[in-house]
C-alpha cells in the first residue's frame, strides 16, 4: 500500500481570510477600507501595501497591530451529513516602522504574515486521511527604503527575508485499523518587492506595487504512529522534504478625493498562484513518494474602499472585495479547502496625537464550491469573521 503525504495537505490553509492562503489584512485602518490603499496609503504599514508611500511620512512612523481570524467552513458529500472545522482563532500581527530623516528620503522596516493559516476539521471527519490538521505560517522581516523623484512621482523597494514553517497531522487509512502522520518544517527565503507612486491629478493619484515571489526548501521530520507491523519497514519516521513558491503579486491602485474629508480607492490584484501544479513531499524512503496534482490559476482579485472624516480627529472607513478562488474543481480536496471569497469591510479611527487607534472589521462570505475530484466529491462553504486593531505612533 502506498501512502501519500501531498505538499497541498501540509500547507492546508482552510478558511485563510484571503483566497488560497494568503493574508492581506496587515493594518486595521486598509483593513476598513477593504485593503484598497495602494495609491494613498502614506503611514508606515505602506511597507506591505506600497513601499513608495513611505515618503508621505513626516519624520517617524510606527504602527503595531494584531488581526483576528475566525473562520467557518463546511464540508458536505452527496447524500450525507454536513461536516465543519473546529473553531480556530488565528491572530497573525504586524509591526512598521518608518524613519524619514531627509525631505525626499525614508527608511523603514516590517515584520507580518502575508500567507498563513489552520486548519482543523472536526473529530471523526470522514475525510481526515487527505487532511485532519495543519498550519502554515510565514514571518515577514522587510527593510524598505523609498525616495521622492518628484513631487509627483514617488519609488521604493524592500527587501523581503521570510521564515515559514508548517504543521501537519493526517490520518491513514490501512482498511483494518488506522494509523497517523506527523510533520513539521521549516525553511528560510527571501524575495524583494517595488513600488511607485504618482499624482495623476491635485485629486486623483496612482499606485503600482510588486512583491516578487520566494522559493522555500521545507526541511522537516515525519512520524508514523500506529502504523501495522506488515507496514513498519516502510512507513518509518524519516525525514522529509518539500519546495514551494509563495506566489508573487501585483497590484495597480487609484485613489480619487471628490471632498476634502472624502476619500475613494479601488485595488486590481494579480495573484500568481499558477506555481502550485503538482507538489510533493519528497520523503527519505522514495517508494512512498507521489505528487499530487493541483494546477491552480493565476487570479484577479478586486477591492473598492472609502474614508471619510468625519472630524479632523476621526474616520470612518469601508469596503467591498471580490476574491475569487484559485483552485478548479477538479483538484478541490479537504487538504485545501477553499472558494470564491465575497467580503465586506468596515472601519473607524481616532487621532489622539501624538497617538492614533484603528479599528477593521471584514465578513467574509465563502460561495459554495462544488468539488468534482476522484474519490471525494464534496460540496464547501463558509464564512469568516475577521477584527482587526493597529495601533500607531506620530509624533508630528
Amino acid at each position: 500500500m502506498k501512502k501519500t503525504l501531498s505538499l497541498v495537505a501540509i500547507l492546508a490553509a482552510g478558511t485563510s481570510q484571503a483566497a488560497g492562503f494568503q493574508i492581506d489584512t496587515q493594518g486595521a485602518r486598509a483593513t476598513g477600507a477593504g485593503g484598497a490603499a495602494t495609491a494613498w496609503l502614506e503611514d508606515s504599514s505602506s511597507i506591505y501595501y506600497n513601499v513608495a508611500n513611505m515618503v508621505g511620512v513626516k519624520t517617524l512612523d510606527i504602527t503595531l497591530g494584531d488581526t483576528g481570524i475566525l473562520p467557518s467552513i463546511t464540508f458536505q458529500r452527496p447524500g450525507q451529513e454536513q461536516e465543519g472545522q473546529r473553531t480556530t482563532l488565528s491572530p497573525p500581527p504586524h509591526l512598521f516602522v518608518v524613519y524619514k530623516p531627509f525631505e525626499k528620503a525614508a527608511f523603514g522596516v516590517g515584520v507580518y504574515t502575508p500567507f498563513g493559516a489552520r486548519s482543523r476539521w472536526e473529530e471523526g471527519f470522514s475525510g481526515r486521511f487527505r487532511g485532519y490538521e495543519s498550519s502554515l505560517a510565514t514571518y515577514y522581516i522587510n527593510p524598505s527604503f523609498a525616495y521622492e523623484l518628484h513631487p509627483r512621482f514617488r519609488f521604493g523597494a524592500g527587501l523581503d527575508i521570510a521564515r515559514a514553517t508548517i504543521e501537519l497531522t493526517r490520518g491513514l487509512d490501512f482498511v483494518n485499523s488506522e494509523g497517523s502522520i506527523h510533520l513539521g518544517g521549516a525553511d528560510w527565503g527571501s524575495g524583494f518587492n517595488i513600488g511607485v507612486q504618482a499624482k495623476l491629478l491635485d485629486n486623483l493619484d496612482m499606485g503600482l506595487h510588486y512583491r516578487s515571489a520566494i522559493d522555500i526548501s521545507f526541511k522537516g521530520k515525519a512520524d508514523f504512529q500506529n502504523i501495522p507491523v506488515e507496514f513498519q519497514s516502510r512507513l518509518t519516521d524519516q525525514t522529509a522534504t518539500a519546495d514551494v513558491v509563495l506566489p508573487s503579486t501585483v497590484t495597480a491602485g487609484l485613489a480619487y478625493r471628490p471632498l476634502p474629508n472624502l476619500l475613494l480607492a479601488f485595488d486590481a490584484s494579480w495573484v500568481d498562484w499558477s506555481t502550485f501544479s503538482e507538489l510533493a513531499i519528497r520523503f527519505e524512503n522514495p517508494s512512498i513518494d507521489n505528487p499530487v496534482p493541483k494546477r491552480w490559476h493565476a487570479k484577479w482579485k478586486y477591492a473598492l474602499g472609502a474614508e471619510y472624516g468625519v472630524t479632523d480627529a476621526l474616520q470612518v472607513r469601508a469596503g467591498f472585495v471580490y476574491d475569487p478562488s484559485p483552485s478548479p474543481n477538479s483538484t478541490l480536496t479537504p487538504d485545501l479547502p477553499d472558494a470564491n471569497r465575497i467580503k465586506a469591510t468596515l472601519g473607524v479611527g481616532y487621532q489622539f496625537r501624538p497617538f492614533r487607534a484603528d479599528l477593521g472589521y471584514q465578513f467574509v462570505a465563502l460561495a459554495d464550491k462544488v468539488s468534482t475530484a476522484p474519490g471525494i466529491p464534496a460540496t464547501y462553504s463558509g464564512s469568516a469573521h475577521v477584527f482587526g486593531l493597529t495601533l500607531g505612533f506620530n509624533p508630528q
